[in-house]
């Protein structure tokens, strides 16, 4: 579904990222998306300078300025707040995956003061580590919605600004998205990348809605690979949702639930015809398939359709400030005889308007691990001409 006001045509969509960066960047034209999604949002201004939403615990948030200072402990938000904001100066503290996500990829080169940013603020599980987040003083603090009161309520009871996300769909995607940029009293420059999600998505699914269900290759995502396997089913789950709209079928469509373990001999009697490894296993290789000697009878082994999700300025499995590159990677891939998005002129696009960073040919064949899966079947499309 496309959000906000006036979207353009699909086709030009990297057209209309050069167009807003020109105009919107530079002269913060007024905001179409932003009556209709702040609205959905119960965003409602009192004061000239007080912000208010509703976050996705129905908290209302209420801040008296633009927040200054704002501390992440939700995974993929660091890096989002940091192309939201054009910079890594509100970003006061973070989740130690995230920042290594940011030192491990492109995002700390472009933004190498990141790596003095803080990232105790919270455990591994998420629990928040209060006297970090003291010592930091957001103005704001970001945390996952719907995890109980151990989550939250340190946070409050010490007096701090809190604003929940869910996570999951894109639609909650592009709705925590606008509540950061909200928050930082970034209204138009959330337009713009809101817009480019919606555009993006329109094209991909009106190309693939006339693909025939048996011509829908099957996916694996594999969310772990090393010491042991991880996939979900299709219910809530972001990664099958987008390798649905470019025009494939979940191979794990059976598990109930969130993530599980499984096993070599699951994926073998699923047989899947393409697998997708991520990107948050750094050590991680196609070898993990490709040497097995049970998953390299997969069709998707023998036809050498096996490839590692990117790592740009985020991973690209999750939902991130990225997602629509994920979405035309993937289309390339699954459907190359329908799709033929020039994925780096693409990237050069976004990384512009997001980080204002030129990408050369050896960012990009980084980005995409070029080296290590060159070879693999169709992805000499994304080799540079």
């Amino acid at each position: 579904m496309i959000h906000g006001g006036f979207v353009p045509d699909p086709k030009y969509h990297r057209v209309y990222l050069r167009r807003v960066r020109e105009t919107d960047v530079r002269n913060a034209m007024k905001s179409t998306f932003a009556l209709a999604a702040l609205c959905a949002l119960a965003i409602t201004p009192v004061m000239a300078d007080e912000i208010r939403f509703t976050d996705h615990e129905e908290r209302v948030v209420t801040l008296s300025a633009p927040a200054e200072r704002i501390a992440s402990i939700p995974i993929p938000m660091a890096s989002t707040l940091i192309a939201i904001d054009g910079g890594t100066e509100r970003l006061v503290g973070m989740n130690p995956t995230a920042k290594s996500a940011i030192m491990e990829g492109i995002l700390g080169r472009i933004f190498p003061e990141a790596r003095e940013i803080p990232s105790d603020i919270t455990a591994p599980n998420f629990i928040p580590n209060v006297e970090e987040l003291a010592r930091v003083n957001p103005d704001l603090v970001i945390q996952w919605a719907g995890r109980g009161p151990d989550y939250v309520d340190p946070i409050t009871n010490a007096g701090l600004d809190l604003m929940t996300i869910m996570y999951g769909t894109e639609a909650r995607t592009r709705e925590y998205m606008t509540m950061a940029a909200t928050a930082m009293g970034k209204p138009e420059r959330i337009e713009q990348i809101i817009d480019w999600r919606a555009a993006v998505e329109a094209d991909i699914a009106a190309r693939t809605a006339t693909i025939p269900e048996d011509e829908r290759p099957t996916v694996l995502y594999l969310l772990r690979a090393q010491e042991n396997l991880r996939a979900s089913g299709t219910e809530n789950n972001y990664n099958a949702w987008y390798h649905m709209l470019a025009g494939g079928r979940n191979a794990a469509d059976d598990l109930v639930g969130g993530w599980s373990d499984i096993s070599v001999e699951q994926i073998a009697a699923w047989d899947p015809e393409v697998i997708f490894l991520n990107s948050f296993e750094a050590d991680l290789t196609l070898a993990r398939i490709l040497d097995d000697p049970i998953l390299s009878l997969t069709s998707a082994a023998q036809s050498g359709r096996v490839y590692k999700m990117p790592l740009g300025g985020y991973r690209w499995d999750p939902p991130n400030q990225e997602s629509p590159l994920t979405w035309m990677w993937t289309a390339n891939l699954l459907h190359p005889e329908v799709f033929d998005y020039d994925l780096r002129a693409e990237m050069r696009e976004a990384y512009r308007v997001l980080y204002d960073y030129e990408l050369s040919d050896a960012d990009i064949d980084e980005i995409l691990w070029i080296e290590m899966q060159g070879g693999m079947a169709h992805y000499d499309q994304f080799a540079a001409r």
